[in-house]
């Protein structure tokens, strides 16, 4: 580097160091509701203040931090609107990042603030964090659960339409979604295939809370819920067993764990199809290297590559068959029971 490139360079590192000054406003708008204020039109910062109950001048430099980032736009003095960027926040739209957005800058922020000690020992942070291991930990809370199951239900719509539009779910009849949250996939896959049925299967407190979207979706007459413990058993008899979010939270030792007890319970003619982002090689950017950290801080879990998807498949008893790209960061990668 030369002397003359330093100062772009520092320009550069200002700006991704100062990143978090902004997820952080974009916190403060999701849990103060501010998108779902300006849904209905601008509003002055007096009447947001009011609203949202906050200090008037302290919600104006938020919300001017905001509108130059291009959430929110001051549309007059004072004055300001929803944008397209914004309504992302709302709590009335399918999809919406509110939870996530809620989730990943409350408790997981706590987490990151250990990060040293996940980078100097490779174990969890939010464990070091928090006192307790993240899922013990979301069991124990109920209120933060809760986020949590919205936020995952509402990350899983940016990417589900496009799960449906790579793969076809036709052929199979029972599915079975393992670690499968509120239901989110699985309801879609039977809406959009009303000759199949499925079965829904997490953890007891995680399940209790899926029978609405099952109904909403209309498909209660052909999804059971059924709480478990994937380290233990899953259900049998489906054709299809689909894990969603589910092995990139955890290390290969315990992915292996997983995969095991569902090839356990499949027949030699189902399929697996596991939803997660596949890592690309060399200086690629890729969101899949963000999340992996976000894995690895949380629960000591991974991304993975093509390569490293087939030494855990393979030693659980499976040959991956292929990976399909989607519109979405995520990847669907299939495998069938080796033989």
């Amino acid at each position: 580097m030369t002397t003359q490139d330093l100062p772009v360079a520092r320009a550069e590192m200002f700006d991704l160091l100062s990143g978090f000054w902004l997820a952080m406003s974009i916190h403060a708008a999701a849990e103060l509701g501010l998108a779902d204020y300006l849904a209905a039109g601008p509003r002055l910062v007096t009447e947001l203040a009011v609203a949202t109950g906050t200090h008037e001048q302290t919600l104006y430099r938020l919300l001017r931090l905001l509108a130059a980032s291009g959430v929110f736009e001051e549309s007059a003095p004072r004055t300001f609107r929803t944008t397209p960027l914004a309504n992302a926040l709302r709590s009335d739209i399918p999809g919406s990042l509110r939870p996530y957005v809620r989730l990943q800058l409350g408790n997981h922020y706590q987490a990151w603030s250990q990060h040293i000690h996940t980078i100097q020992t490779g174990e969890p942070a939010f464990e070091k964090a928090m006192g307790v291991p993240v899922w013990q930990w979301y069991r124990d809370n109920p209120d933060a659960s809760d986020i949590l199951g919205e936020a995952m239900s509402g990350m899983s719509e940016m990417m589900i339409a496009d799960a449906l539009a790579a793969y076809d779910f036709g052929p199979y009849k029972t599915v079975v979604d393992v670690g499968g949250g509120e239901g989110a996939l699985v309801s879609a896959i039977l809406a959009a295939n009303p000759g199949a049925s499925g079965i829904l299967f997490d953890q007891p407190h995680v399940v209790a809370r899926a029978h609405d979207r099952i109904a909403a979706a209309g498909v209660a007459d052909r999804c059971q819920a059924v709480g478990g413990d994937f380290f233990q058993s899953v259900p049998s008899g489906g054709d299809l067993y689909t894990l969603k979010w589910v092995i990139h939270d955890w290390s290969d030792d315990k992915c292996v764990e997983i995969l095991s007890t569902v090839r356990k319970a499949m027949a030699d003619d189902a399929t697996l199809l596991i939803i997660d982002t596949v890592i690309p090689p060399g200086n690629e950017p890729s969101h899949s290297k963000l999340i992996d950290m976000e894995m690895l801080i949380l629960n000591g879990g991974q991304e993975r590559t093509k390569e490293e998807f087939e030494t855990v498949l393979n030693a659980a008893g499976f040959n991956l068959t292929q990976i399909l790209p989607t519109q979405s960061f995520s990847s669907l990668i299939e495998a069938s029971p080796a033989r």
